[in-house]
């Protein structure tokens, strides 16, 4: 079994106002994300409030994913992953996890993730683009404990990835979606222009 944890907690200062709310293609970004977790192979989608969360849980209280709230979701993203982990099922093989803003990752990147970590068992599969490192990042059970130590300042997720470099298998999706979030209006503008395409 494998959950997904979407992060949806942040405050879009870059952007100046809630980037999950905006609509693509008549969809709110974090509508079209968790819609996505839905249609894949995982068993389980949690997603992470924080920011305005009532605003946000409108947008999706309708699907049948959980939702779970950050209060302290200003001491950052470690916060908010270790809130989804806690409310993931007990029996999961492994965590996937998704920032919110990242809004042309679709169910076939999260399937190519799924499959590469069922075909190898590696402890961290992460979704690539043309070599280049993205998201989502899958977290086998054997790192689990690491997962709930994190924090912001002794850099969170990334402080797992650095001391596990050498067995970081990578699931080349061919999609640039995988490394394009969004943080300001440009990189939105950017988004539009390849749904549009």
């Amino acid at each position: 079994m494998i959950s997904i944890i979407i992060l949806a907690a942040g405050e879009s200062r870059r952007f100046g106002r809630n980037k999950l709310l905006i609509p693509i293609s008549g969809v709110p970004m974090i509508r079209r994300i968790v819609m996505a977790a839905l249609n894949s192979m995982v068993s389980e989608v949690v997603v992470v409030l924080g920011f305005e969360a009532e605003l946000v849980r409108k947008v999706i209280e309708d699907l049948p994913c959980k939702i779970v709230v950050n209060e302290n979701y200003s001491l950052g993203m470690s916060s908010s992953v270790k809130v989804g982990f806690k409310a993931v099922s007990r029996d999961v093989d492994a965590v996937i996890v998704l920032p919110g803003d990242y809004p042309l990752i679709d169910s076939d990147v999260i399937n190519m993730v799924v499959k590469v970590y069922r075909e190898t068992g590696a402890p961290i599969v992460i979704a690539s683009y043309r070599g280049r490192r993205g998201h989502p990042v899958l977290f086998s059970s054997t790192l689990f404990s690491e997962l709930m130590e994190i924090n912001e300042e002794t850099m969170g997720l990334k402080s797992i990835l650095r001391r596990h470099e050498r067995e970081i298998v990578l699931a080349e999706t061919g999609k640039i979606g995988v490394v394009l979030d969004v943080d300001v209006p440009e990189d939105f503008n950017r988004v539009l222009k390849i749904v549009n395409s």
